[in-house]
């Protein structure tokens, strides 16, 4: 293979140009990782206090080993145009669609991996219908709606504990299409839900993870880790469950940022939201580059 590192790529995309970062060259199969949720660009970085780097890690470890690997910026969000909030699910599909295909001209692939962490994870497995995909590998993705994950996330919070009944209520309105009364709540919850995302926020707390995979033939891997607390281990069981030709393992020690800590150490923990220099958990490209070359 002809390894190049940090190759730039803009494409037209259905809502403007489309930027991302591809390392890598050639493969007979590649990779499009799918960032997980807010301004989370190509790399695992956002404005708002993450600092990970765990998706140029990733793109470069599997690059390392012959698999080229596009990191993206959504819609909005780095150097890729576009409303970042006026998004669904269905238009983040053209835009994987999209890069798909470059991603195959580019690399001379004969399928694509959709790599999707966390929210990402559901974009893959919305777009798991789309032509010349070779399978889907879900990293610390949700097993169940949105709605149910953010009441659990908030339940988990001892600060919340008294507002808990108010936040469960308006997720129900939301999930039966009702407007919601954030007056019940404090402003920390209420910025949840603002109004310029409300409408894809519904459409995620609406959107069963495990109703998506459910019908995939395409090879899944799920992944999760033990010391995620965003998204709980139990996920790829939920997925598998659904469809089981689904492999779900659980890493020890991963967490929702895929770096590795001792289970249960809360605070090293987070320190992997904001320390790019941790690396990513030791079983992880090794899991993946394992199940990518299984003879199918």
């Amino acid at each position: 293979m002809a390894f190049a590192q940090n190759i730039e790529l803009t494409i037209d995309g259905p809502a403007g140009p489309l930027a991302g970062t591809l390392e890598g060259r050639e493969g007979p199969v590649a990779a499009l990782i799918l960032p997980g949720s807010g301004p989370t660009d190509r790399n695992g970085n956002n404005p708002i206090g993450l600092s990970s780097d765990a998706y140029r890690m990733l793109a470069e470890a599997l690059a390392e080993n012959g698999i080229p690997t596009l990191g993206i910026d959504k819609r909005g969000i780095g150097a890729s145009g576009g409303d970042g909030n006026a998004v669904s699910l269905a238009e983040y599909r053209d835009d994987v669609e999209a890069w798909v295909a470059t991603l195959r001209a580019e690399t001379g692939a004969q399928c694509v991996w959709l790599i999707g962490h966390s929210e990402g994870g559901l974009i893959a497995s919305f777009s798991a219908d789309l032509p010349d995909l070779c399978g889907l590998i879900l990293l610390t993705s949700p097993g169940h709606d949105l709605g149910d994950v953010l009441v659990d996330q908030i339940a988990a919070n001892p600060l919340f504990a008294a507002h808990i009944a108010a936040f469960e209520g308006v997720v129900t309105d939301l999930s039966a299409g009702l407007a919601p009364d954030l007056s019940v709540l404090p402003p920390q919850l209420a910025a949840i839900f603002q109004p310029a995302t409300l409408g894809y926020l519904t459409e995620l707390i609406t959107t069963d993870p495990a109703a998506l995979v459910r019908d995939v033939s395409l090879p899944i891997l799920a992944i999760t880790g033990d010391t995620d607390v965003q998204i709980p281990a139990s996920a790829a069981a939920a997925l598998a469950a659904a469809n089981p030709t689904i492999e779900a393992v659980t890493l020890a020690g991963m967490t929702h940022m895929l770096k590795q800590v001792s289970p249960g150490d809360l605070a090293a923990g987070a320190l992997t939201y904001t320390d790019p220099t941790l690396p990513l958990h030791a079983d992880l490209v090794p899991t993946l580059l394992d199940f990518i070359a299984r003879p199918r």
